[in-house]
């Protein structure tokens, strides 16, 4: 699977800076197996009848989904990930075009809406998350699965791997940071949470439309 390793555009990193997925690291491995479990066991609870992953990077859950058998497709503001994805949906033996150019801010019902929408390690990346949460109620006909970084904990796992010391263990292109509590509060002003779930270091929520 291609992978961005950390490309910029428009001065914003995309991607992944490494293929986590595939990591040979076993606390790396560790880590996402806990986020996969999680995230899995929220889809399989949301019983969709499609999925758009908004911010679906190169690709990866996207194409497990088709792989399944569900209708997934997804979005990215970054031509250049977007096409890493085509690439990736290519080589899997699928059309490229499950995967779209298209912004968050720019999401809109007619074209974007599905029954589950996934917006996993996006939010933390916004300058406005508000109107990113805002964009996201548009296009959630049922339910949506929403993820970030939970700090400080986040931040304190890179450093304890002597990652990114000078900004204090904040990865790049990180511009927001919440605790659980914080992130809960913020999403239940826009959705009705149905399930709080806390991989190590996530958090990650079932929510319902209003």
């Amino acid at each position: 699977m291609k992978i961005s390793g950390g490309m910029c555009e428009d001065g914003v990193v995309v991607g992944n800076t490494y293929d986590k997925y595939a990591s040979r690291n076993p606390i790396a491995r560790w880590l996402m197996n806990g986020f996969s479990k999680s995230l899995s066991a929220l889809v399989q609870k949301a019983t969709p009848r499609d999925i758009h992953e908004i911010g679906c990077g190169e690709g990866y859950w996207t194409l497990g989904w088709r792989r399944q058998g569900i209708d997934a497709r997804g979005s990215d503001f970054s031509e250049k990930v977007i096409a890493l994805a085509q690439d990736n949906a290519r080589s899997s033996g699928l059309l490229p075009n499950i995967f779209t150019q298209r912004s968050i801010y720019d999401i809109q019902a007619d074209e974007d809406e599905a029954d589950l929408i996934v917006c996993c390690e996006v939010l933390e990346h916004l300058e406005d998350p508000r109107s990113g949460l805002m964009a996201l109620q548009r296009v959630t006909s049922n339910h949506i699965v929403l993820s970030v970084p939970r700090e400080p904990i986040w931040c304190a796992m890179n450093m304890a791997r002597g990652k990114y010391w000078a900004s204090l263990g904040n990865t790049p292109g990180h511009i927001q940071h919440w605790s659980s509590d914080g992130f809960i509060g913020l999403v239940e002003e826009y959705f009705e949470i149905l399930e709080v779930r806390k991989p190590l270091p996530w958090t990650m929520l079932l929510c319902k439309k209003l």
